[in-house]
């Protein structure tokens, strides 16, 4: 029996995988959260996004760092952080990761925050920040400012962490030479190449952001719901405004005059634009429709203005983390060349010793063909013991060295003198 459970939670789990079934972690704007298995089409139909949008949170693949705003969502491909944010959800992908649980403890306190201060002042959300008072961002705002700030700040560790190691590294490789110390020069400077990368893709996607209003606009997923929330009203409150003007004509009398119609006690002290309002409530209404977007219109570029604020403060965040591996690379750099100079001083004395060591080779040469020839085996007055003795070999050896000796000078100060020797 064990062996059929086995084998059919195996068939499960390859049928989940062919089907494309992951599980998400769905955080609810009341601070629940709940992990759900779902399919690629299942989620596309809960946040209407179409499958390439989908393909970025593919873990398998390597995408770029990426937000995106589409019309009922937000896709955020963030470093650790892949996750889909709705006007009053979040899908986190990869939740069981380790890095990610942090991430989701501050999200659920942030949403807790925020549902909080919208339940204990639902009027403060209308409020005119020129005013003085204090506006409540939007559910996907602060969803979004939650994953930019764990992503920048992963990012400001991690080049912290590197700082750190860094510099003794360098300063320990500039006063010994080592092949220790280069490895680690070596592996500092590969993680530094590749935290600069990261960090330059993050910072380039919140600067196209910053560029593109209309990019940011597609992100105000709260106000695009409420928008067609009352647009359909209005459209239901327009239809049945017309069937009360059907309703409110009066039938026209035989000798073509309009009885006049009352809608108050006192109809007869009603005021002409009241009375004509009374006949066409339809008005009213397309003219509040009107004024409202109108209203949301002119609001439009400042909730943009306001979405900057964040961006901005994150880019400029993550731009100084950018600077800051920036001269972390320079002084990587600036080594670099220092034990590029120390090295070839060190050529330069080598190749200064071979010249010198070459040229007392040459002139040692010099004595020995006088070794040499006098090895010969030849009949000379200087090899008769009766002539010469004791006093010429001497005389002859001393001759023999200082002259080696002299020659070997020369040499030296001629490569002095032409420079070739310091």
């Amino acid at each position: 029996m064990r062996g059929n459970g086995n084998g059919n939670n195996d068939e499960r789990w390859v049928r989940k995988k062919a089907t494309g079934v992951r599980a998400w972690l769905l955080l609810q704007a009341n601070g629940d959260t709940e992990v759900v298995e779902a399919g690629k089409h299942t989620i596309m139909r809960r946040t209407g996004l179409p499958a390439r949008d989908l393909r970025i949170l593919d873990p398998l693949l390597s995408y770029p760092s990426t937000v995106l705003g589409r019309e009922r969502a937000i896709v955020i491909n963030l470093e650790h952080i892949k996750a889909i944010i709705i006007a009053h959800e979040v899908l986190l992908l990869n939740s069981r990761d380790p890095s990610v649980t942090p991430f989701v403890d501050e999200l659920r306190a942030r949403i807790l925050r925020h549902r909080h201060a919208t339940t204990s002042n639902p009027k403060l959300e209308m409020d005119n920040p020129e005013d003085g008072g204090m506006k409540i961002l939007p559910f996907e705002f602060v969803a979004l400012e939650a994953c930019l700030e764990a992503a920048c700040s992963v990012l400001e560790n991690e080049a912290k962490t590197l700082e750190q190691e860094a510099h003794p590294a360098l300063d320990k490789l500039t006063s010994k030479i080592s092949t220790l110390n280069l490895e680690r020069v070596r592996q500092i400077k590969s993680r530094l190449v590749a935290i600069t990368g990261r960090v330059q893709k993050v910072r380039d996607e919140l600067e196209h952001l910053l560029d593109d209003d209309e990019d940011m606009a597609e992100m105000y997923l709260t106000d695009k719901l409420v928008q067609q929330q009352f647009e359909t009203s209005s459209a239901e409150e327009d239809h049945d405004g017309d069937a009360m003007d059907n309703l409110l004509q009066p039938d026209i009398d035989e000798d073509g005059t309009h009885p006049e119609i009352s809608l108050e006690p006192g109809g007869a002290n009603t005021s002409d634009e009241d009375h004509q309002n009374a006949q066409h409530p339809s008005s009213l209404l397309r003219r509040d429709s009107r004024a409202s977007t109108t209203y949301s219109a002119t609001t439009k570029q400042l909730d943009v203005e306001e979405l900057e604020m964040p961006l901005e403060a994150y880019f400029v965040q993550i731009d100084g983390t950018l600077n800051k591996l920036s001269t972390l690379r320079e002084y990587v750099d600036d080594t670099e060349d220092y034990i590029n100079i120390m090295l070839d001083d060190k050529q330069n004395h080598l190749l200064q010793m071979g010249v010198m060591l070459t040229t007392a080779t040459l002139v040692v040469s010099a004595f020995v063909v006088v070794a040499g020839i006098f090895g010969m085996n030849i009949k000379i007055e200087l090899f008769n013991p009766d002539i010469a003795g004791m006093r010429e070999f001497l005389w002859t050896v001393g001759g023999s060295t200082a002259g080696t000796i002299f020659l070997y000078v020369v040499a030296i100060a001629w490569c002095k003198h032409k420079r070739l020797l310091e």
